[in-house]
């Protein structure tokens, strides 16, 4: 069984289209579970009448406070025994044609498959200058100087193994920084880790919570600590990474 975890943050009715964009691409087994932060949330409304025909939509509380990272954190909690488990966002800025191909690969024993947005034949479409900039000099930098085996290790859409998610703990406590993290853990303890090109872009329709600023400072740390840990010859051993279920 493949698990999709998705944050929703007052979708409203747009977060049908993505359910419906998955419904359309993905062919393997799937839940999708849809973590939220409050009972007042417009998207609540939509989703409760879909789920009276669709027995694949899960609805689940935040039950480590709000924010995107508390509900991803959720969403692996309640899917944690799943084979696989996708995180995506609700905005359809993610393109769901290549999670099938992704699930076969963790099917074949690989801890992470990453989606990429900068390797041969991904592109990203409408995002913000900065970020684009960015994201792309920390994903290059980290393949090339850090030897992590994708061109775009700062995209949320990823899909892991059952098996890793059991086993690395999630330190991240401020922001998206996690897939950062998440993939330089399972390079170091040695994971093989895939990734597969992807038009990522940017929402049309919603606000955006990125908040650059605040979440900079997460993510130098695991840039900083998978440079150190590959090119000063002190290679983390798997006993120095943080191991734990999520609880």
């Amino acid at each position: 069984m493949l698990n999709i975890v998705i944050p929703i943050y007052n979708e409203g009715s747009g977060i049908l289209k993505t359910l419906n964009q998955i419904d359309k691409d993905v062919h393997p087994a799937y839940k999708v579970y849809l973590v939220y932060d409050s009972e007042h949330d417009s998207s609540l409304p939509y989703l409760k009448k879909r789920m009276m025909s669709d027995e694949k939509i899960v609805l689940v509380k935040n039950k480590f406070g709000s924010g995107g990272l508390n509900a991803i954190k959720t969403g692996l909690l309640a899917s944690r025994d799943s084979e696989a488990c996708l995180i995506t966002m609700a905005d359809l800025s993610d393109e769901y044609s290549g999670v099938d191909r992704m699930y076969k690969y963790i099917s074949e024993g690989y801890g992470i498959v990453c989606a990429s947005r900068y390797m041969r034949g991904g592109r990203q479409v409408g995002a913000p200058f900065v970020k684009g900039v960015l994201s792309r000099i920390a994903g290059m930098s980290l393949y090339y100087l850090a030897g992590i085996p994708t061109h775009d290790a700062t995209n949320n859409f990823k899909m892991y193994s059952g098996r890793l998610l059991k086993e690395i703990k999630i330190e991240s406590r401020s922001g998206p920084e996690f897939a950062l993290e998440l993939v330089v853990k399972a390079h170091f303890l040695g994971y093989r880790i895939k990734e597969i090109p992807t038009v990522w872009k940017e929402r049309t329709e919603g606000k955006s919570r990125f908040r650059l600023l605040k979440w900079l400072p997460g993510y130098l740390k695991w840039y900083l600590w998978a440079i150190k840990n590959s090119m000063f010859g002190r290679v983390a051993k798997p006993a120095e990474i943080p191991v734990a279920k999520l609880s």
